[in-house]
């Protein structure tokens, strides 16, 4: 599998650089989620901007594990550069409804910062009280 990883201090970034999502790539990638969530990243985007292609949307479910994942690390996990293929999968399977689907990937650092001062404005609300 092919991918790159960019960490920031707020979230790490993956971009899948293959062209076909296949079930031979997605144990690689849920595993690459659960260790970046080891390493204590809570915000997780994938770029899946050269991904044109998918055996099925039982492939996309690997993207279920990664929004699991970090919900329960009190994070996001955003999906960002979908293609209309994989938009259309994304969609039959009803895996959309549970995603975070942006454009590009400043709109995923933009989500993911909102969320981030959200945390911060209401911990500091429940000192309060």
């Amino acid at each position: 599998m092919k991918f790159s990883v960019d960490k920031h201090e707020k979230y790490v970034a993956i971009r899948l650089d293959e062209t076909k999502l296949t079930a031979d790539i997605t144990p690689r990638l849920k595993s690459e989620f659960i260790l970046l969530n080891t390493e204590g990243y809570c915000n997780i985007v994938l770029d899946l901007s050269v991904v044109n292609e998918c055996d099925d949307s039982q492939d996309l479910s690997c993207l279920l594990v990664g929004d699991r994942i970090c919900k329960k690390a009190n994070g996001l996990f955003i999906v960002t550069g979908v293609t209309e293929c994989i938009a259309r999968l994304l969609e039959i399977s009803s895996i959309d409804q549970s995603l975070n689907i942006v454009g590009n990937l400043d709109e995923a650092e933009d989500l993911i910062f909102m969320e981030e001062i959200e945390k911060e404005l209401l911990g500091s609300f429940d000192q309060e009280n």
